[in-house]
């Protein structure tokens, strides 16, 4: 495989072949596997945690809000600070896209993948995370991210066409699939009589609209981006 400048840039401006469908259905499966067992899901949401923090600081900086920092914890809980309005659309925004961003990051995987921009993925999902490392505030966000990183730089710098399909895929389906389970145990925290400081609850205060509805809301985005982008990863 040729590492030079050019011949990378090639790889990420151009397509690659789509892979078998058994790889295809095989990356969904294990997918799967990472979300559904409580002991795997414990390690594994820590990925979801990134996309839902960095959602959040995205969305702040894009609508002009001052992005302080950000917190990942080992219980897979995370902390977005930033400044500006206390009310208004771009609080709103902010408070909304933690849950959103997981699925609809996995639908913006499934239509790159769609199209054969399998190397493409890769490497803009490194850009994005080391964009989110360097507003990262505490060793073990810092220790997340990196390895998260790492992980992608050498699947895309090192590994063959069918391993960098593989992993592309697998990392895709487990967003796709992962972005519901967040949302369904919020709900039964809420119901429990928890998490009163919930992004939810943030936004029935600054909305108005009761917090349920944000939940209901948050699955809706979440089962709608599972069903077009699974379609998209199928097709």
């Amino acid at each position: 495989m040729d590492h030079s400048i050019d011949g990378v840039w090639q790889r990420v401006l151009g397509t690659q072949p789509d892979p078998p469908r058994w790889l295809v259905l095989g990356c969904a499966a294990a997918a799967l596997l990472a979300i559904v067992p409580h002991p795997l899901w414990r390690l594994s949401r820590n990925v979801v945690t990134i996309a839902h923090e960095g959602g959040h600081g995205l969305i702040a900086l894009l609508t002009g809000r001052r992005l302080a920092g950000i917190r990942l914890h080992s219980d897979t809980s995370g902390l977005t600070v930033s400044s500006g309005r206390p009310t208004g659309l771009g609080m709103i925004l902010t408070a909304a896209a933690g849950y959103t961003a997981p699925s609809l990051l996995g639908l913006g995987g499934a239509a790159l993948l769609a199209a054969g921009h399998i190397t493409a993925l890769l490497w803009i999902s490194i850009a994005l995370l080391a964009a989110m490392l360097i507003m990262i505030r505490n060793a073990f966000g810092l220790l997340s991210v990196v390895v998260t990183g790492a992980a992608f730089f050498a699947i895309s710098w090192y590994g063959g066409p069918q391993l960098q399909a593989g992993f592309a895929y697998l990392g895709v389906w487990f967003l796709l699939l992962a972005g519901v389970r967040p949302v369904v145990e919020l709900q039964g925290k809420r119901r429990q009589g928890g998490a009163h400081d919930s992004d939810a609850d943030q936004l029935g205060r600054l909305t108005g609209v009761s917090p349920l509805l944000w939940v209901t809301l948050f699955l809706v985005v979440a089962l709608a981006c599972l069903l077009v982008g699974g379609s998209r990863l199928l097709g």
